[in-house]
């Protein structure tokens, strides 16, 4: 196990890098230094992984399994260390659906990825012709992550790709490298060298490795702008991707749900990682004869729950991860306010408090137009819109480009599965939000991407399929 202070000397740019000093967006206080890699260090890695890859090929998927299974007890080795690096970079507090929460997900996910078992598919045996299905490793796999679960989503691409018989290089968000970078130093302690390769540059690294000749396949979470560049610099060498992009993900409760019983789960459906959640619930339909029983025991909650600073153990609810973020979530709901949205809790910042903080805020009585119900704020603020009908709730539910989850909240759960066919996203939970599961396969629809992962499927996705005939 990794001391916290050692971890980070692990991890500090080495002579002859550039470095820049990554800030807590809690406090405004350094966290450490981080390496600026470059195109050229790309070059090295990707260098590295493609010549490992055909022994790491060659172990097979138990050898392969075994490893990873090695990597999830040195990830819970340095479970604290980790959770508390994450904590002051990321601002996620250690407690709640957080920090000491990822680092758990990561061991977890890998256990369940090391384990779920994908065997040759006899697809015909007749008698006169047999085929059969495999699925052969790649080559390198590029896996560029995003900055609200840095870990956790590093793993979700990384963990399939390796016990398929890939090779990774990851390219972190500029945001959050250290908690990456402190990730793979835990994993590698474990994996055979070469297998596993981090690079923490910036944008042009990234435009790189998603159009290296040497890489076979992108992993990519992110947004929908920067998916689609992805998409455009793969386009030259055919890679194979997978595409977790951005969400604006619709709940609707039903007129038979119960407000006070669905509440807590209301509130974290949507405010899990302070909202920062691609597949968090980000716009309420609520049908009018439980309007105002909703409004009033989602505000109990949300009223109820502590904002600070990550290493602060009573906290559940942290900063927006950085300014740019902060900004999106002020202005919506800003512009919410000023177009009548009444404010039911929040929407106060304290600008003499450091750090990003943003109260938790919901905002009711707001036209489905509205920006904030439009728009992705990717924060603490949720609108909350009302419906006469469940078509018009459908409709309203459907009504934008993306489609990556969605939930139907209702005490007959036959009613809910009939309301859920209806609704064009990846994933429809009933009477929860945003719970993912390694054995079930998740993916999106319409702009928020394409491709699956977890389960057998999501191992499938890291794999060149081939038949076998005769």
């Amino acid at each position: 196990m990794e001391t916290y202070d050692a971890l980070l000397a692990a991890i500090a740019p080495t002579n002859g890098h550039d470095s820049r000093t990554i800030l807590d967006p809690a406090t405004g206080r350094p966290v450490g230094e981080a390496p600026v890699h470059t195109v050229e260090d790309l070059e090295r890695a990707v260098a590295a992984a493609a010549a490992a890859q055909p022994a790491w090929a060659a172990a097979g998927h138990d050898a392969r399994s075994a490893a990873l299974l090695k990597a999830a007890d040195a990830v819970e080795r340095s479970a604290e260390e980790l959770a508390r690096l994450l904590s002051r970079e990321q601002g996620k507090p250690l407690n709640g659906p957080n920090a000491r929460f990822e680092v758990g997900a990561c061991a977890a996910w890998l256990r369940a990825t090391a384990t779920t078992e994908l065997t040759p598919e006899t697809v015909v045996d007749d008698g006169e012709t047999y085929a059969e299905l495999r699925y052969k490793p790649i080559g390198v796999v590029g896996a560029v992550g995003p900055w609200n679960w840095p870990m956790m989503i590093t793993i979700w691409q990384i963990a399939p790709a390796l016990r398929m018989g890939n090779t990774a290089v990851v390219k972190p968000s500029e945001y959050t490298p250290l908690s990456v970078l402190a990730l793979i130093q835990v994993l590698n302690e474990e994996l055979p060298d070469g297998v596993l390769h981090v690079v923490a540059g910036d944008r042009g690294v990234g435009a790189r490795l998603a159009e290296h000749p040497a890489v076979g396949k992108v992993m990519f979470t992110g947004s929908t702008a920067a998916g689609k560049a992805i998409i455009k610099a793969s386009a030259d060498t055919v890679k194979r991707l997978t595409l977790e992009l951005g969400g604006n993900d619709a709940g609707i409760v039903l007129p038979d749900a119960d407000p006070k019983a669905i509440a807590q789960d209301l509130f974290w459906g949507a405010f899990i990682n302070t909202g920062q959640t691609c597949a968090a619930l980000k716009r309420l339909y609520v049908h009018d004869d439980i309007y105002d029983a909703v409004c009033t025991e989602l505000t109990a909650v949300a009223k109820a729950m502590p904002m600070g600073v990550g290493l602060d153990e009573n906290n559940v609810l942290g900063p927006l991860q950085n300014k740019a973020q902060y900004d999106i979530v002020a202005q919506l709901v800003d512009a919410a306010r000023d177009a009548g949205g009444r404010i039911l809790t929040g929407g106060n910042p304290d600008s003499d408090q450091p750090g990003y903080f943003y109260p938790a805020t919901l905002v009711a009585d707001i036209d489905n137009n509205n920006p904030l119900v439009t728009e992705e704020q990717f924060g603490p603020a949720l609108p909350i819109v009302r419906y006469s009908t469940v078509d018009q709730a459908v409709a309203m539910a459907n009504g934008l480009d993306v489609g990556l989850g969605a939930s139907v909240w209702s005490s007959d759960l036959a009613a809910a599965r009939e309301v859920a066919a209806r609704i064009e996203a990846g994933t429809v939970w009933i009477n929860k939000h945003g719970a993912v599961d390694p054995r079930v396969p998740f993916g999106g629809a319409k702009q928020s991407g394409y491709g699956l992962e977890f389960g057998v499927e999501g191992l499938k996705a890291l794999g060149v399929p081939q038949i076998i005939n005769g």
